[in-house]
């Protein structure tokens, strides 16, 4: 890597929503990096329950505080976006050993893609190692307190979300 080139990493996801484990990993990727793009997957395969303006919304308010990220919205190949963005870096969290497959084979086939790639794998802070978009959609839609998981912005979009 040259000299003058910036160290642009990108931490893609769903971001359904964004939690405070995602925060974690985000602040500690903008101390390791001069640039950290979060890239938040349209994802319609996935039929998300928040839609990508919100997403995306949410994922600005939470990271408005950190000056070397920026919040993006992609629906391609993230080796596209990748290259579009010119970063090298795929900043990515393991919270389980149950993680680690399935991202190994997504950083092979990212670099396969585009041999300049890599990957990094940051786990998280262990009090949110437990934390994921899914269960506090699950806590969220049955009414419980996420307010733990969650930047206070996300749960009263939650709630809105749920409650309307």
């Amino acid at each position: 890597m040259s000299a003058n080139r910036e160290n642009i990493a990108v931490y893609p996801g769903t971001f359904d929503p964004i939690t405070n484990g995602h925060f974690d990993l985000i602040e500690r990727g903008a101390r390791m990096f001069d640039k950290v793009i979060i890239a938040v997957a349209a994802s319609t395969g996935k039929q998300p329950s928040l839609d990508l303006d919100t997403r995306i919304a949410l994922a600005k308010s939470v990271c408005a505080s950190l000056t070397n990220v920026e919040v993006i919205g992609f629906a391609t190949l993230l080796t596209t976006m990748m290259h579009e963005q010119k970063a090298t870096i795929i900043l990515r969290g393991l919270r389980a050993i149950s993680d680690f497959e399935y991202e190994l084979q997504l950083a092979n086939m990212n670099r396969a893609q585009n041999p300049e790639l890599e990957s990094v794998f940051l786990t998280p802070a262990v009090e949110n190692s437990y934390i994921s978009s899914t269960i506090v959609r699950e806590i969220a839609k049955l009414g419980g307190d996420i307010s733990p998981l969650v930047h206070p912005e996300v749960a009263e979009a939650l709630r809105k979300h749920y409650t309307t």
